[in-house]
């Protein structure tokens, strides 16, 4: 799938840094597959990923952007916050997309392990970097037919 002219805009939590770093590299590999210009999407970097969110609606109110890739890493520790975050961030991605009728694409991982994590942030097939920007292009097509 080309990006043709669209503008594709990235928001990735800067916790979990190396993690979130490859995801980065996927998306940014997608990218150019599909024909994009890396140089030309504004990568926004916030604290967490419950952050997103807010971030995602700014960019997305700012009218400068076809679609949104929300890219992070949450990885399951001790207590409960992972719960917390994990549900609350994926919600307000949802409603952000929803709200918006912008799509906001889902490349947050939500993982048990550091292993786990490794696995879907490395250069390979599995990456969710990747799979988030592809979704992201597929969903400005499939909304530019509509």
């Amino acid at each position: 799938m080309k990006m043709d002219d669209m503008r594709l805009v990235i928001v990735a939590s800067r916790f979990n840094d190396e993690i979130v770093g490859g995801l980065l590299d996927g998306a940014k590999r997608a990218i150019v597959e599909a024909g994009g210009d890396w140089e030309q999407v504004p990568v926004y970097r916030v604290p967490g990923a419950f952050e997103i969110p807010l971030a995602a609606q700014k960019a997305i109110d700012s009218g400068k952007c076809d679609a949104v890739i929300a890219i992070g890493c949450l990885i399951k520790g001790e207590t409960p916050h992972f719960e917390y975050i994990s549900e609350q961030t994926s919600l307000g991605i949802g409603r952000v997309a929803l709200d918006t009728g912008v799509p906001v694409s889902f490349g947050v991982i939500t993982v048990n392990t550091d292993e786990q994590a490794i696995a879907r942030s490395g250069n390979n097939k599995d990456n969710k970097g990747y799979e988030a920007a592809m979704a992201a292009i597929e969903m400005v097509h499939l909304l530019r037919r509509l």
